[in-house]
């Protein structure tokens, strides 16, 4: 009977210990928080995905994929089903973020180079404002003069998948012991491939549309794809990881966005498959939960709100405009066009096809200035020159000199119109409108044939054309004929 006392007495005991434990956990707690609600100025958290098309998620129609944290957000605050990067591609897309401007405007529009050296980016905007600028992940962006973050944590290796994955035990700490406002970049390196390897998978197990549904008797791409998938819930878990984070050690007052820096389907292109991204954002006791937003916004318009969220404005020669009314409930518009470049240099396959693209909410307008149509007249009687412009166009010679589509009849551009004479006037509409806003970016190219520079950074810096990559050849005759004269050099890449 002693005995039987004594045990229970221990029980006790470590029961007791146990509770006091959890009440102390649960204490600290809410003295994080308590401290973080001292805050007036709310928590920013952007949690930015790698190479994920829009239609590649539960809550924007795909059943077939599992993105619950992501659905969660979208449930919990609002859905923007017209948010769009200015170009696919990974530099260029962020520098927008971090920036508010255009890629040509601040001068990474080829994917490896660098913004301008002048210019103001978030770290200094925010700083000013009482804010704590914070990266984790992947960068991508540089010089690291321009994006000089307060703190910043590289991704962490592991053994179990093919990507490396956030810092989350330095994020969670971040979180508890914050005692100012901060503005945190989470960016993940998923679903970006290499892909999980998935084993039987079909085509059932994919969501096809109108411009991949060729491919569902094509095994390579339908496992790849599986393995895709794979990823993207692999990014859900540490996207979820985030959240708890949040909910445990951050108050009401956290603002959180997820999106994804560009669709993969799409990459290089001017198409809404590649330009057009995720975009939801949840703030409590501010947005509406479940509500949605049919307008465009942009990612130039992320800073901007930043500033105006943080008391701040934004500054003139920026692009981008605050989207802070729309999450406060106001149906307004924010961007009457969006806009969208491509530079198909400075990458592997490093061909000579730049493009530019004007879309408003329903109408897009695409020119292709090296399509084979007028590849003619961009020559420049300089055989070694020329070979490239040839080259470039070739490579895609089955996308025409102009596109023109009804985004509410044809959301997956399978239709040119530009030959539709009752469509002639918002043609020149988008036309006009589209060289007004090269112009004021300071673009290199113009209305104009004849003008196809070659591009790439001074020295030796980027991608040269006439040397092999290991994805393109090039004859030994045409290697190493280009010198600097032949180049548009932008000097600060």
């Amino acid at each position: 009977m002693k005995k039987y006392n004594l045990k229970l007495l221990l029980f006790g005991c470590i029961s007791l210990t146990m509770i006091s434990c959890s009440a102390q956990k649960k204490q600290e707690v809410a003295n994080v928080k308590n401290s973080q609600s001292q805050n007036t100025k709310p928590n920013i958290i952007f949690y930015l995905s790698d190479d994920q098309d829009v239609y590649d998620y539960g809550c924007y129609g795909n059943e077939k994929v599992k993105t619950p944290a992501v659905d969660r957000i979208a449930r919990e605050g609002i859905l923007f089903e017209n948010a769009f990067t200015g170009q696919a591609i990974c530099a260029p897309s962020r520098s927008q973020l971090f920036t508010g401007k255009y890629p040509l405007k601040n001068g990474c529009f080829a994917n490896h180079s660098k913004v301008k050296p002048d210019i103001v980016s978030i770290t200094k905007q925010l700083r000013k404002l009482g804010y704590e600028v914070v990266l984790a992940g992947k960068s991508h962006v540089s010089p690291d003069e321009v994006f000089d973050w307060d703190k910043e944590w590289h991704a962490v290796e592991r053994p179990e998948g093919p990507r490396e994955y956030i810092p989350i035990d330095s994020i969670q700490r971040y979180f508890k012991t914050a005692n100012k406002p901060f503005c945190m970049f989470i960016t993940s390196y998923y679903p970006h491939s290499e892909y999980f390897n998935v084993d039987g998978a079909s085509a059932n197990d994919i969501k096809f549309y109108p411009f991949n549904e060729s491919k569902k008797n094509n095994a390579a791409f339908i496992k790849d794809k599986a393995g895709y998938y794979r990823s993207i819930e692999e990014d859900n878990k540490q996207l979820d990881q985030v959240l708890a984070a949040a909910d445990n050690y951050l108050g009401d007052n956290t603002l959180i966005i997820y999106s994804a820096d560009h669709g993969v389907s799409g990459k290089f292109t001017v198409k809404d498959i590649g330009l057009k991204v995720p975009f939801v954002v949840r703030w409590p006791k501010v947005i509406i939960p479940g509500s949605k937003s049919n307008q465009l916004i942009h990612y130039t318009d992320v800073l901007p709100t930043f500033m105006d969220i943080a008391g701040g404005k934004a500054t003139a020669d920026m692009d981008g405009k605050s989207f802070l009314p729309i999450l406060k409930g106001q149906d307004i518009e924010i961007n009457k066009y969006v806009y969208g470049v491509r530079t198909n240099q400075n990458i592997l396959n490093s061909e000579v096809f730049p493009s530019r693209m004007i879309r408003d909410s329903r109408y897009k307008y695409i020119r292709n200035f090296n399509s084979i149509e007028v590849v003619e007249k961009n020559l420049t009687n300089k055989p070694n020159v020329d070979f490239f412009i040839r080259r470039g166009a070739t490579a895609f010679k089955n996308e025409p000199f102009e596109e023109l589509y009804d985004l509410k009849n044809d959301p997956f551009e399978q239709n040119n119109l530009i030959n539709k004479p009752e469509l002639k006037e918002i043609k020149e509409r988008l036309i006009k409108d589209l060289f007004s806003w090269m112009t004021f970016q300071g673009d290199f190219l113009n209305n104009q044939p004849g003008n196809m520079p070659l591009i790439k950074g001074k020295g030796k810096a980027g991608f040269r054309l006439d040397e092999d990559t290991p994805r393109r050849k090039i004859p030994d005759s045409i290697k190493n004929t280009l010198n600097e004269g032949d180049y548009l050099v932008i000097k600060h890449w």
